[in-house]
């Protein structure tokens, strides 16, 4: 592998490790302020021993994510030194506003987390809602930096290809920035939401009477289905947005080599880039010129108009594409099933086979995560800033990057470990004979 790709590799596996606590880091504090809110009006022990549950979660994910996300802040300037020398002057403010954001967190998580018992319950849960919407404003201000990647503005190049002329503020609200944002946000309540009421689905398929993880159930699903029905339409804002923006990403998603009026949505099939056809695919007629431009004759311009070397890896951007949209939609009709069955039972469901379903879907959201990024940074490529820097051109001239490469493998590895054992001793703990329950009452058979 050459030194680019190691670079390119050691980045990816970077953020692919990082993304999961930072959306996590967004969307836990939400759901541990909404049980908290909900203790404050209730006074109901299963929501105050709920909050605790999950404040411990979100402080586990916190560490993690600071470390993963300050290694992410290195490579940056190591790996790629050409592209900060070039962007740092443009799109630093975003990145500085995203540190003000994280200690923001950082200490009110700490206030959260000790002064429970120190401080008035509103307060206290102000505290909690400080590091909800700060979590946010972090993941707000790095996806404007990833917008500006994507369509970049606030300068011109000089005769040198120099930025001069620079714009702070429009560099870092570049067109586009706003569906990028809403995307990112909704898809880290969705994974997350999921994620957390898969685990407390499978306790309740095992524990039916469990007034904890009921309770818990219904407010993950509250907040991972309301993302799950919102996102299809953010997803289509955000489509449009490519289509006008980056034509090449546009075609590499479809599988779209040439260029055609009335262009047909492709569901499934394997890119062929030697060939420059799409086989196995289920096509719709004139469907992506529709979607893409509110216009089924619209024309869309496929690969064969760009040059080669401009391409990007169209096999893995289709099936990444593929992957999310297929899984988004699998999500956003379970929301949906989920909703008419609270309806009906006028609470949190209880038939068997929806809990099922709800548990065996937990990572999907996730794994519908990886792949969007995937889609976002492999669909920008060759360029690092699109048009205007390419990504070979940023990397650093330093060599034997495997070394790092590996070694920060072996780290990630152990960090995964560490954590999945962390959160199995934390689901332990909340077994249905250890909750909360009035005076009295008789325990719950926990796990044998």
């Amino acid at each position: 592998m050459s030194e680019l790709g190691y670079a390119r590799w050691l980045m990816g596996s970077s953020l692919a490790f990082h993304i999961v606590f930072a959306a996590i880091g967004v969307a836990m504090p939400l759901l541990m302020a909404i049980a908290e809110w909900r203790w404050l009006r209730t006074r109901d022990p299963v929501d105050l021993a709920l909050a605790r549950a999950w404040a411990k979660g979100t402080a586990i994910f916190f560490a993690v994510g600071a470390v993963s996300g300050t290694v992410i802040s290195f490579e940056l300037g190591l790996l790629w030194p050409r592209f900060m020398g070039f962007s740092g002057g443009i799109i630093g403010l975003p990145f500085g506003l995203e540190g003000f954001a994280f200690f923001t967190e950082a200490i009110f998580l700490g206030i959260y987390l000790y002064g429970r018992d120190r401080i008035p319950p509103r307060v206290h849960l102000f505290a909690g809602v400080v590091v909800a919407v700060s979590g946010a404003l972090s993941a707000f201000f790095v996806t404007l930096a990833n917008a500006w990647m994507n369509s970049p503005a606030g300068f011109r190049l000089d005769a040198h290809g120099r930025p001069v002329d620079i714009d702070p503020i429009a560099a870092m609200f570049p067109p586009g920035w706003g569906t990028e944002v809403v995307h990112v946000l909704l898809s880290c309540y969705l994974a997350t939401g999921f994620a957390v009421a898969s685990i407390h689905a499978a306790l309740l398929r095992r524990y039916p009477d469990s007034v904890f993880h009921r309770r818990a159930l219904g407010i993950a699903l509250a907040v991972g289905g309301v993302a799950a029905v919102l996102q299809p339409v953010s997803g289509d804002l955000s489509a449009r947005s490519v289509a006008g923006r980056q034509p090449a990403k546009l075609a590499a998603l479809e599988g779209q080599f040439e260029t055609a009026r009335g262009a047909p949505l492709r569901i499934g099939g394997i890119p062929d880039p030697e060939a420059r056809e799409t086989r196995f695919a289920v096509e719709i007629p004139r469907a992506l010129s529709l979607l893409a431009f509110h216009d089924p004759d619209a024309e869309v311009r496929g690969l064969n108009e760009f040059p080669r070397d401009e391409w990007p890896p169209v096999l893995w951007v289709h099936l990444c594409f593929q992957a999310m949209v297929g899984i988004g939609t699998m999500l956003m009709a379970l929301s949906l099933a989920g909703a008419a069955l609270a309806w009906r039972a006028r609470g949190v469901p209880r038939q068997r086979w929806f809990l099922g379903a709800v548990a065996l879907a937990g990572p999907l959201g996730f794994v519908a995560l990886e792949a969007g990024w995937m889609v976002t940074e492999l669909g920008r490529q060759p360029w690092a800033v699109y048009g205007v820097l390419r990504t070979a051109d940023s990397v650093t001239p330093v060599r034997n990057l495997a070394v790092p490469f590996w070694a920060f493998t072996a780290i990630y590895l152990v960090l995964t470990v560490m954590v999945a054992v962390l959160l199995w001793r934390q689901v332990a703990k909340t077994v249905p004979g250890r909750e909360a329950k009035p005076a009295g009452a008789a325990p719950e058979p926990g796990p044998p």
